[in-house]
C-alpha cells in the first residue's frame, strides 16, 4: 500500500483543516496516511512516506519558521528522499498574501532532495498546489483533497 505523509503547521486552524482534507483525499487514492505538525514530524517518518505534502500558514510569502525548521532537519535524510512525490498547500489571511511563493519555496525545497513534485494539472485551482484564503471554503477543500488523491496516485504509480 501506497504511503503519504501529511505535514503541516498551523496557528489559526486554517492550515490545520486543510491538512485534513488532503489526507482525507489521500486515503481515498489508497493510500496509508500519517497526518503530523510539523513539530512532532521525525525522520523516520519522511523515510516511511512514498509520498510527502507539507502545508503551512503564509509569513511574508514565506513558510512558517516550523515548517522551515523541518525542511533544514531533513539534511539527515536527503539522499533517502529521491523520487518520492512531493507536494505542497498553504493558507494566508489575505487573497494576495504570498501562497504562491509559500508552496514554490517547500516545492523548491523538495526539488533539493530529487523528489517529483505534483502541481495541479486540471486547474481547478492554484497551479502549484491547494490554497485558501482564510479559512478553506468548499473549493479549497475540493482542492485539498484532490491532491492528497493525486499524490497517492502518483506515488502508486512511481511505485511499480
Amino acid at each position: 500500500m501506497t504511503k503519504v505523509l501529511v505535514v503541516y503547521y498551523s496557528k489559526t486552524g486554517n492550515t490545520e483543516e486543510m491538512a485534513a482534507e488532503v489526507e482525507k483525499g489521500a486515503i481515498e487514492g489508497g493510500a496509508d496516511t500519517r497526518l503530523k505538525k510539523a513539530t512532532e514530524v521525525e525522520m523516520d517518518d519522511m523515510r516511511w512516506a512514498d509520498g510527502i505534502i507539507i502545508g503551512s500558514p503564509t509569513y511574508f510569502g514565506l513558510p512558517a519558521q516550523e515548517v522551515k525548521a523541518l525542511i533544514d532537519k531533513s539534511i539527515e535524510v536527503r539522499r533517502e528522499l529521491e523520487n518520492k512525490v512531493g507536494a505542497a498547500f498553504s493558507s494566508s489571511k489575505h487573497r494576495a498574501g504570498g501562497r504562491e511563493t509559500t508552496i514554490l519555496a517547500i516545492l523548491q525545497a523538495m526539488l533539493v532532495h530529487g523528489m517529483v513534485v505534483c502541481g495541479d494539472p486540471i486547474s481547478s485551482g492554484g497551479h502549484y498546489g491547494a490554497a485558501s484564503n482564510g479559512a478553506p471554503d468548499e473549493q479549497a477543500r475540493r482542492e485539498c483533497k484532490e491532491l492528497g488523491k493525486r499524490v497517492a496516485l502518483l506515488a502508486e504509480k512511481l511505485k511499480d
